[in-house]
């Protein structure tokens, strides 16, 4: 009997694990199939840049590192106060304007919608407000907006994204001054706001290749003698140079081809449209962390110079009286 209750335990185990292996292996052709089947947009946004430069996002050029993948050029605007007091809450907006009719490549091939993000370069010592200091009519700008650091440690540089842009056109960040009198190493006075912002995908991939948002070009020259129009999986190009064998330039799923068999094409010319309607841009600004005691002083040097204004009026209405006085005297 015990050998037989062992027996019967072993073969429970053993279907038990089998079982669990079965499930498992199904869930992963599941994630799989769904990945093929509905495959999501390859979005080259602010956190990608991380992996190009993991320091910080401006170089010592000045240009921000979005414009490494995103190489169209488009406006970004921000909105920021000209002061702020320390410890205090505020806004800084990030506009992203596009047409919102137009719509782009995605990862398939397909159109679809374009997403924004955005990078905000603070002054040291400021960075984004805590849930608990946020006030109530902030909140609902920026209900569902997730802010992250660039770099762990250094909370002033922030970056959002992708986010859907018929939405978020207009990203307001709830940014929390720093008070210099509590804070080691933050000052008064006047600092630079560094801001850069996307719109639509990349045309280059962090590791340099090319994505399907991107020109393709004729690799050498010679004659195409085919084109081969693969379906989902784009198409591929027969290049007959004047000497040699013939070279196959594959082309992805989204640009359309603008040449023909039998055309002659030189090395570097383009086989395709350009599919981009996005792009980045960036824009500095300025804002002034003001001493309140600065403000005070300010307010009682003015207070002061139209009281004495004031007098020096008065006493000169009296010494007139007075010399009206003395002539009819």
């Amino acid at each position: 009997m015990k050998k037989s209750s062992i027996s019967a335990r072993l073969i429970s185990a053993t279907q038990l694990l089998a079982r669990t292996i079965v499930i498992a292996c199904a869930t992963l052709a599941f994630f799989l199939a769904s990945d093929f089947a509905l495959p999501q947009t390859a979005n080259a946004y602010p956190f990608w840049a991380q992996q190009t430069a993991p320091e910080t996002p401006r170089e010592a050029t000045g240009r921000i590192v979005c414009a490494n993948c995103h190489l169209g050029a488009k406006r970004t605007e921000v909105e920021i106060p000209q002061s702020v007091k320390p410890d205090t809450v505020f806004e800084a907006v990030v506009k992203i304007p596009y047409d919102k009719t137009i719509q782009q490549v995605v990862g398939d091939g397909s159109k679809g919608s374009l997403n924004v993000g955005a990078v905000l370069m603070l002054p040291k010592g400021f960075k984004i407000a805590p849930e608990d200091r946020i006030p109530e009519e902030m909140k609902e700008k920026t209900e569902g907006l997730y802010f992250q650091p660039y770099k762990e440690g250094e909370d002033n540089v922030v970056i959002i994204g992708p986010l859907p842009g018929d939405q978020y056109q207009e990203i307001v960040f709830p940014v929390l001054s720093p008070n210099p009198k509590t804070e080691k190493g933050v000052y008064f006075g006047k600092y630079p706001v560094h801001v850069g912002g996307n719109r639509g995908r990349g045309q280059i991939y962090p590791t340099g290749g090319k994505t399907n948002n991107a020109i393709y070009n004729a690799s050498v020259a010679g004659q195409i003698t085919k084109i081969d129009n693969l379906g989902e999986d784009g198409y591929e190009v027969t290049i007959q140079p004047a000497n040699g064998n013939a070279v196959v330039d594959t082309i992805p799923a989204g640009p359309e081809v603008i040449v023909s068999q039998g055309q002659e094409v030189k090395a570097g010319e383009a086989l395709t449209n350009n599919p981009n309607v996005g792009g980045f841009g960036q824009v500095d600004g300025e804002i002034v962390l003001q001493n309140p005691d600065r403000i005070k002083g300010l307010l009682a040097f003015l207070a002061i110079t139209m009281l004495s204004q004031t007098m020096l009026v008065l006493k000169k209405k009296q010494v007139e009286k007075v010399q009206a006085a003395e002539m009819n005297f």
